[in-house]
């Protein structure tokens, strides 16, 4: 098979096709990242969020960020509530408001809701947390703000039991689980707390206008997500890491469930988020093994959910060897390709791995191109950071 045949220019005329050939209209459509901080990829998205929702009726888009911190940007989005300066600084986390990309795509998602009556909506889907987690007090006080009735607690209580947010936020927690506060008798206190004012909030959904319940679940997902991410930090178990990997893309995935509710979506995220199969690193010498957000997602989604993986070729001055996947897919015409994962597995046999001396560039897999819907590859000089 001429691997021209398992790929086409990516366009939008392509990206429609690539979505007929799917079993399913997904309702969540995640588009990897090979690496962070890739503006072309950025600008790439872009247009293809746009035809999206143009020609395909998307109406939300979900990034790898602070899912808190991501409804200052949906407010801006949807209301025009700040200013596009404000937003970008305070509305993301992990650096990614510094993005001319993410800033141009909120930019024109303003645009496009100040025209037309069905609404376009922003998602941060990742935890307040990467390596160490924020304080749980956002997401418990808010929470407890939108609920009414006998409460399990007081608001002096809960501020009591939260003290000082340096508390939870020290990141020396990451390398010493004995400087976390999470298994101390206030933060078991707060677990059962939070666990209360969830199933409360379970009672109180009636009372509660749409926007109030979509964020009230969040502030209870984002609470006793926090609090069980804590209690793990001070595990001086050899378990430790992996179980920290897990339940981050464990909220995530739940994040995303609830993205999935409001419609199609397209998701940006790192691969390794969003792969279906399982993701494995190592810690010094301890291997670790975790369900991907995507494999969490998969399992309940089904054919509803679909990955597009990217891929580059040239990487400044880095050419990829013609044996591995990414130098095979540089002989196709098109600066910009959309590949038919499955049927390009099909078409070539044992391709070699890429070695990359860009520890934050993940090459793609050979062995798993048939777990793989399709193949975003930018073919030339791909510029990093």
């Amino acid at each position: 098979m001429d691997i021209k045949d398992t790929a086409r220019p990516l366009d939008g005329a392509g990206v429609s096709g690539f979505l007929r050939s799917l079993p399913a209209r997904p309702l969540l459509l995640g588009l990897g990242e090979a690496r962070h901080f890739v503006e072309a990829l950025h600008e790439l998205r872009n247009k293809i969020f746009r035809h999206l929702v143009e020609h395909e009726g998307y109406r939300s888009f979900a990034i790898e960020s602070d899912c808190l911190m991501g409804l200052l940007v949906d407010d801006y989005v949807t209301s025009g509530t700040g200013t596009l300066d404000d937003v970008m600084e305070r509305g993301f986390s992990h650096g990614f408001g510094a993005s001319p990309g993410n800033r141009e795509l909120v930019r024109w998602m303003r645009a496009y809701n100040e025209e037309h009556d069905e609404e376009l909506r922003f998602f941060g889907f990742d935890g307040p947390l990467e390596y160490w987690a924020a304080s749980p007090r956002q997401a418990l006080t808010a929470l407890y703000a939108l609920l009414d009735g006998p409460l399990p607690c007081t608001r002096e209580t809960l501020d009591a039991l939260l003290g000082p947010d340096d508390r939870w936020t020290n990141e020396a927690t990451v390398m010493d689980p004995s400087q976390s506060i999470g298994q101390s008798a206030d933060a078991q206190r707060l677990r059962l707390l939070a666990d209360d004012l969830v199933a409360l909030l379970d009672t109180q959904v009636p009372r509660l206008s749409a926007k109030d319940r979509e964020r009230a679940a969040l502030y209870g997902r984002t609470a006793v997500g926090l609090l069980r991410y804590h209690y793990w930090m001070a595990d001086t178990s050899p378990a430790r890491m992996t179980r920290l990997a897990g339940l981050r893309d464990a909220m995530m995935a739940a994040n995303l469930r609830a993205v999935a509710e409001q419609g199609p979506a397209l998701v940006f995220a790192h691969n390794l988020h969003l792969q279906r199969n399982k993701s494995l690193m190592r810690l010094g010498d301890q291997p670790l093994e975790w369900s991907s957000a995507g494999a969490i997602i998969d399992a309940h989604l089904g054919d509803r959910y679909a990955f597009l993986v990217s891929a580059f070729g040239t990487v400044g001055d880095n050419t990829p060897p013609l044996d591995t996947v990414e130098g095979i897919l540089s002989t196709l015409p098109w600066d910009h390709s959309l590949i038919d994962a499955r049927r390009l597995a099909e078409a070539v046999t044992k391709p070699a791995p890429r070695i990359s001396h860009d520890f934050a560039y993940f090459p793609l897999d050979p062995a798993q191109l048939d777990t793989i819907d399709g193949i975003v590859f930018l073919k030339d000089t791909v510029r990093l950071g």
